[in-house]
């Protein structure tokens, strides 16, 4: 079907095929998507059993919201999460999301307990900095002194918990009328009532003048982060290239946590008017459509996206989204727009899709994400590779390709045409494979991550490197990692009767990623590096390792 758009529909199309029954439906086992699933774990999400049902499900990120919980409740359902971990055998990332320069309402009486505050339409009510004024329906008390100079007249501020679901029962539009010293009059734009111990504010583009790496993420980075090694951390409130830098010279200082990516978080008209320079510094991309759907107009938001996961794309680092199936915290199906917007997101070219309120306090956190994974795997099947791979080499053209890219670029455009199942990838760093992602090809990546024997500065103590290479992949569409046995380092000529390479196939034999007598693509190194033994895919190995699948292999090497 001839179309620019990246839906791909063959001759003849038919609408009665829509109706066939998905695998998932069918009741055989659940086959990975190439985008990825991020939970935010949280009171519904944090057990053993329904961790091990999320991973089962097809979640391969965690996220850990520092908006809310301390470290000890944090520590626990991380915990819990590696013993889930251990029983599925499934791999999951860790992912850190720091509290930023959020401005938040504390809601305590004099009892130390959470009041509901029932607020109606029309009438006023005072933003103050005076924590001596427990919350009413007549003052929020606010963290931040500075908003009566930062704000003025017709300015809006949103207040809810949990950030905002859009729903008028759960979160409160507030207009400025004006400020009398600290204080900021605000008159009630609809009637709602705000209950539990914490609400967000969220003026709408409004410049607030707090750090975005606040000193309370700095302890939690120095701390659990540091104690737990985690591999993301998603930068909340990112609104310049320098929020990325500062924050990456703040783990440089953090032991391993120099190898943790950054997640640049976009979620108002700040970061957005200098997205350019802030992609160039982040390892990834967060698209926060909840905080930025109140700084944009509703009806920009499409352009917003389409563009910046297009430049994302370009830049070969990962596009996630946010806020996707909020009807699913209180219901066990999304609306159609939901599941239309999630299927868009895919074809759009989005490396993973994150559930915030989904998961963290939803009513059915499985069932969302098995709901996510139904939709990714229908809208791959229509995804227009072919038109995306046209649409990067075109976009490359205007500038030389460095040697790997180019043979990446390659890579996919063989395993493409030969109609491979899968693209094996041997890498120390991930960098070839995520260069491969870039070019989003049709089948799943299996990228096995060899470790190095690594030490600091001329020190005694040496590890092995890798298992944070091979988490991190876990978040860029199509990757699938595995972390080879130290015994195969990568700058080492050991060897054992059974190859990596045959435990690679083993391995996706057994998730359903290929099966007998299909065609594998290779990419790894094939010759010694400055005159060092390294890891090499010699001809003998591929032909006993081809045994596994029976099928047929080609190998580029660089």
């Amino acid at each position: 079907m001839p179309t620019s758009s990246m839906l791909y529909l063959k001759e003849p199309v038919s609408l009665s095929s829509i109706l066939e029954s998905s695998a998932a439906d069918a009741g055989s086992s659940t086959s990975p998507t190439l985008t990825k699933i991020i939970g935010t774990l949280g009171p519904q999400s944090r057990s053993v059993e329904i961790l091990e049902k999320l991973l089962q499900a097809g979640m391969c990120v965690a996220r850990f919201d520092f908006s809310w919980g301390d470290d000890a409740y944090h520590q626990e359902t991380l915990e819990n999460l590696r013993t889930a971990v251990k029983n599925t055998k499934r791999l999951c990332a860790v992912m850190l999301d720091t509290v930023g320069p959020e401005l938040q309402v504390l809601n305590n009486n004099n009892n130390n307990q959470a009041i509901a505050i029932d607020l109606q339409q029309g009438e006023t009510i005072i933003l103050t900095p005076d924590k001596s004024k427990p919350a009413s329906s007549n003052f929020l008390p606010i963290n931040y002194a500075d908003l009566a100079f930062a704000v003025k007249p017709g300015d809006e501020i949103f207040v809810g918990q949990y950030l905002f679901t859009g729903s008028e029962a759960t979160s409160v539009w507030l207009e400025v009328m004006h400020t009398q010293g600290d204080d900021v009059h605000c008159v009630i734009k609809n009637s709602a009532i705000l209950t539990g111990s914490l609400f967000t504010a969220l003026p709408s583009q409004v410049r607030i003048g707090l750090p975005t790496l606040s000193e309370s993420d700095k302890t939690t980075l120095q701390n659990w982060a540091l104690r737990n090694q985690i591999d993301f951390v998603s930068l909340s409130y990112t609104r310049h290239a320098n929020d990325v830098r500062l924050a990456r010279k703040h783990l440089s200082k953090l032991g391993e946590l120099y190898k943790t990516q950054i997640f640049a978080k976009i979620e108002n008209i700040e970061g957005l008017e200098h997205f350019d320079e802030i992609l160039k510094e982040a390892d990834g991309i967060i698209l926060s459509r909840g905080n930025l759907g109140i700084d944009l107009p509703a009806e920009k938001m499409f352009v917003f996206q389409k563009a910046a996961i297009y430049k994302c794309n370009m830049a070969g680092k990962p596009a996630i989204i946010t806020r996707v199936l909020d009807s699913m915290v209180d219901s066990p199906r999304p609306t159609r727009a939901e599941a239309t917007d999630v299927a868009n997101a895919v074809l759009d070219g989005t490396d993973a899709i994150m559930l915030g309120a989904e998961t963290l306090r939803g009513n059915y956190p499985v069932e969302t994400v098995t709901t996510i994974h139904k939709i990714c795997s229908e809208a791959e099947k229509v995804y227009n590779q072919a038109l995306y791979y046209k649409r990067a080499v075109a976009y490359n053209n205007s500038q030389p390709l460095w040697h790997l890219e180019s043979v990446a670029s390659s890579v996919v455009q063989a395993a493409s045409k030969v109609k491979a199942s899968v693209i094996v990838v041997f890498t120390s760093s991930g960098r070839a494979a995520r260069l491969i992602s870039k070019y989003r090809p049709a089948m799943p990546v299996l990228t096995v991550v060899i470790s190095k024997l690594t030490t600091e500065n001329k020190k005694t103590s040496w590890s092995f490197s890798g298992a944070y290479q091979a988490r991190q992949c876990l978040i860029v569409r199509g990757l699938f990692p595995m972390l080879a046995d130290p015994q195969h380092q990568a700058d080492s000529a050991a060897s054992s009767n059974e190859s990596i390479l045959k435990v690679a196939l083993d391995y996706a034999k057994a998730e359903g990623i290929v099966k007998e007598h299909d065609c594998v693509v290779l990419f790894g190194r094939l010759d010694s590096f400055n005159n060092k033994p390294h890891w090499k895919l010699t001809e003998e190995l591929i032909e006993e390792t081809m045994k596994v699948v029976q099928g047929t292999c080609i190998l580029f090497g660089t």
